[in-house]
């Protein structure tokens, strides 16, 4: 019996050992290039991260790992045959080459810019991205410090793993070769199903990403936790929405309702007006001297932008509802969030939708959406038309009016290019018209047409010249659309898709912080103007937009008409690292789907002090409202039931 736990499970054991290593030195990697977005740690946080890495890294190894610890472990004598161990070597070594240490490593640089970890959902939007390698080859380019470690771990898998022998057991009886085989291996499925499952708990459920936040401090530092392959695994196949059930329906009735019946008490300003909303990418509010004059003393990187502001209605409270462009449009133009998976990636976004640029269109309005990549990249397209956008106009469309070199980076037209590309369409079309506009140029690689590179204020992140250069843009677009017809009657909107990767203020590398974003609206004559100093989120434009228009029909949206319905208070909700963020304009609560975890006062703005533990009667009613409207959402989600 010595004998063959010695040749069996002791060498595996050994050869999956250190596996542990390899992710320890990728956690290690994640948090060396991400520190900025997950905070600084200390010595107390240690411990529980070092344990919860312990939990997730197991269930990565056996996850990825169950071909060769099912095949290292079979009560048969062929495994002893030189062949059958080289077989067992090459799936080792390509399996965890592969799936620990190229997904992990690219889950390093991939963090930066989606703010989590790479899941199922990332290989359906690869696949709708034909320019996905293009951009992958220069990130490995960029990044080519991560390519050595790569190759180095690899080199370290193999060697190690040849410098661990198998030896063939001493057992000669065939039935005491095959009891003792067939025990081990008996043994050894209940400890690989622990390892997955993460409890020895019949009644817990097995771990998901969600359950990183128990061994945090804060809910950004999650995603130092995980590992894949775990998060991708776990992932797959989870479609359906399992909706939690808080409340019954008679009381969840009481509490919130996605229902609205415009009842107008503000004078709409903006009735028959045409509608232009700007989704600009990665525009923080800490790029705006008007919205964080403190962190921009010398000014700031909008100053056209600001210029409108002063003349505009501005929200100097807004947040994101996500942390990728994907997720910011169902929450802009139908005002349903995404939460833990992307709305626009679900089976459920197949449904119809009661969503701005329809409402609009039944109207009389003419949609249109421009944005300068390429056809449908982002899948902007197809969740445009699921909207009731008619008609979309791309990178392939510039370049017939205005073909050469040049104009585009790796993501697309140059956004001073594309921008008067806009004014010049829209001035061909018929008022009134519904239209949104995608910028692209201060996203990753942050680059710069030639004759910008270095005179844009340079600032102290990478994205904010390239921040300048839009605003700039911005700037031209509105010096030639000011001289065209329909410019006077426009009402325009500016939001950003998220909050931008590249992030130099400490309060903004906060889970609420981490959310903040511009977001206002403009009318040449003045007549939407103010400041909104409440919290509100992408999911309120829609309502709000409608309201200002004088829409009085019945319609379906989660966010809330800001001046028109006073019963609905002030609330925003997203998802922080699979952990829910409930922000009012005095607290900052953040809850697993089971409980709170941690909660902040507002004015805490680098989020020091947790007072989860005061109980107090605003957390109690925020925790409240937070459940109410998850139980809704998932309910009305998963029905597919999106309409008034």
């Amino acid at each position: 019996m010595k004998k063959i736990l010695q040749n069996d499970l002791t060498t595996m054991v050994l050869r999956l050992l250190p596996l542990y290593g390899c992710i320890l030195v990728t956690q290690a990697a994640f948090y060396g290039y991400n520190r900025m977005l997950l905070g600084s740690l200390t010595w107390s946080e240690i411990p529980m991260l070092l344990a919860g890495s312990l939990k997730f890294a197991t269930a990565s190894i056996f996850f990825l790992n169950t071909p060769f610890i099912l095949m290292s472990l079979l009560p048969f004598r062929f495994r002893e045959k030189s062949g059958y161990q080289k077989a067992l070597f090459w799936i080792y070594g390509i399996t965890n080459s592969l799936g620990l240490v190229a997904l992990n490593l690219s889950d390093v640089v991939y963090f930066r810019y989606a703010f989590k970890r790479i899941t199922s959902e990332e290989m359906h939007f690869f696949r709708e991205n034909d320019n996905t390698f293009d951009i992958l080859f220069k990130a490995l380019g960029e990044n080519w410090y991560l390519v050595l470690l790569a190759a180095a771990l690899i080199f370290l898998l193999f060697f190690v793993y040849k410098r661990i022998k198998y030896h063939p057991t001493e057992l000669t009886n065939k039935w005491s070769y095959y009891g003792v085989g067939t025990l081990i291996l008996a043994l050894a499925v209940p400890l690989w199903i622990l390892g997955i499952r993460g409890s020895t708990d019949k009644k817990a459920f097995p771990i998901s990403i969600g359950n990183a936040a128990y061994y945090t401090q804060s809910p950004q530092k999650a995603a130092l936790v995980l590992s894949n392959p775990f998060c991708l695994f776990r992932t797959i196949g989870m479609r359906q929405l399992d909706a939690p059930v808080y409340f019954s329906e008679e009381k969840l009735a009481e509490l919130y309702s996605p229902y609205h019946y415009p009842n107008l008490t503000q004078t709409p300003v903006a009735a028959g007006e045409n509608v232009v909303i700007f989704v600009l990418e990665s525009f923080s509010k800490e790029h705006s001297q008007y919205l964080a004059p403190h962190l921009n003393p010398n000014g700031g990187y909008t100053p056209f932008l600001d210029s409108l502001m002063q003349e505009g209605l501005v929200f100097t409270n807004a947040f994101a509802n996500g942390m990728k462009s994907i997720e910011a449009l169902p929450s802009i133009y139908a005002s349903i969030p995404s939460y833990r998976t992307p709305f626009a990636l679900m089976p459920n976004v197949l449904t119809d939708l009661e969503a701005l640029p329809r409402i609009l269109a039944r109207q009389g309005y003419n949609t249109h959406f421009f944005c300068g990549a390429t056809r449908n990249q982002m899948g902007f397209e197809a969740f445009g038309t699921l909207c009731g956008i008619e008609n979309f106009h791309n990178r392939e469309d510039f370049e017939k009016l205005h073909p050469g070199k040049g104009n585009a980076n790796v993501w697309g037209i140059w956004d001073m290019l594309f921008l008067q590309y806009v004014a010049e369409e829209l001035n061909r079309q018929q008022t009134p018209f519904f239209t949104s506009v995608f910028t692209l140029s201060s996203h990753h690689p942050y680059d710069l047409p030639e004759e910008y590179a270095g005179k844009m204020p340079q600032g102290n992140t990478l994205v904010q010249p390239c921040v300048a250069y839009t605003d700039l843009s911005l700037r031209k677009f509105f010096e030639t659309a000011s001289k065209m017809p329909w410019y006077e009657n426009t009402l325009f909107i500016f939001v950003a898709d998220h909050v931008s990767p590249q992030i130099a203020a400490e309060e903004t590398r906060t889970a609420r912080g981490n959310t903040a974003i511009i977001y206002f609206m403009f009318t040449p004559d003045h007549s939407v103007k103010g400041r909104y100093e409440s919290v509100t989120q992408q999911i309120d434009i829609m309502p709000t937009t409608l309201g200002l228009m004088g829409y009085d029909k019945p319609y379906f949206a989660f966010g809330r008409d800001v001046f028109n319905e006073p019963d609905r208070k002030p609330l925003v909700t997203n998802c922080v690292q699979q952990t829910y963020q409930a922000l009012t304009d005095s607290l900052s609560l953040y809850f697993d789907g089971n409980r709170s975890l941690y909660v902040y006062a507002a004015d805490d703005t680098l989020q020091q002090r947790n007072i989860l533990n005061m109980n107090s009667p605003a957390q109690k009613k925020l925790e409240q409202d937070l459940k109410a409207l998850l139980q809704s959402y998932y309910e009305h989600v998963g029905r597919g039931d999106l309409l008034p």
